[in-house]
């Protein structure tokens, strides 16, 4: 039986995407620090439980604004419910995904796409779609499972994004993963 690599991660598993453990293995500020600054507008594409989005509205202070976009409701409930009451409702606004369009309008400074390019069946138009939702001087962070996603197939999705003028470089280096940096070609 073939694997499917377009299959989101479901609702019933957001538990295990935001532990402790996770957190040390992954840890957000350590990743995303270099890239994000305060004042910033990014975007957490497929945001799932808000693991990253937390840490980014944390980073982008009260002038900076995150958008957490995921395909699923269950996934923005939980991000809702976590910054319900809290001074990051201000800063976090969340954005409801279809299977085919990414509802993201406005301009950002940095999109997060972690553990999720590898579900997206229509790579060329997601990257075309970031593309023109990224500002001037902009980059887009992809990181992929090892596990999951092979050198091949990373490197065929760095082609797409190549193909439609997207520059990639690489990202950095993270436990078992794969990464890159993509910005609008000059």
């Amino acid at each position: 039986m073939k694997e499917d690599k377009n299959r989101v991660c479901p609702v019933e598993l957001a538990g295990s995407l935001d532990t402790k453990f996770r957190r040390w293995l992954q840890n957000p500020n350590k990743i995303l620090s270099p890239h994000i600054k305060e004042g910033m507008r990014v975007l957490d594409m497929g945001c799932g439980p808000g693991f990253f989005t937390i840490e980014i509205a944390k980073m982008v202070g009260d002038n900076g604004k995150v958008f957490a976009a995921d395909l699923q409701e269950g996934m923005l409930q939980i991000v809702k419910n976590k910054i319900a009451g809290t001074e990051l409702e201000k800063r976090i606004t969340l954005v409801k995904c279809d299977k085919d369009k990414t509802n993201v309008t406005e301009k950002v400074d940095f999109v997060l796409c972690f553990y999720m390019v590898h579900e997206v069946p229509g790579k060329e138009d997601f990257f075309k779609e970031l593309k023109n939702v990224l500002d001037a001087g902009g980059q887009i962070l992809i990181i992929e499972p090892a596990f999951h996603v092979s050198k091949k197939d990373f490197g065929l999705t760095l082609n797409i994004a190549r193909s439609i003028g997207l520059k990639t470089n690489a990202g950095p280096k993270t436990f078992m993963n794969r990464s890159a940096i993509l910005s609008l070609n000059d």
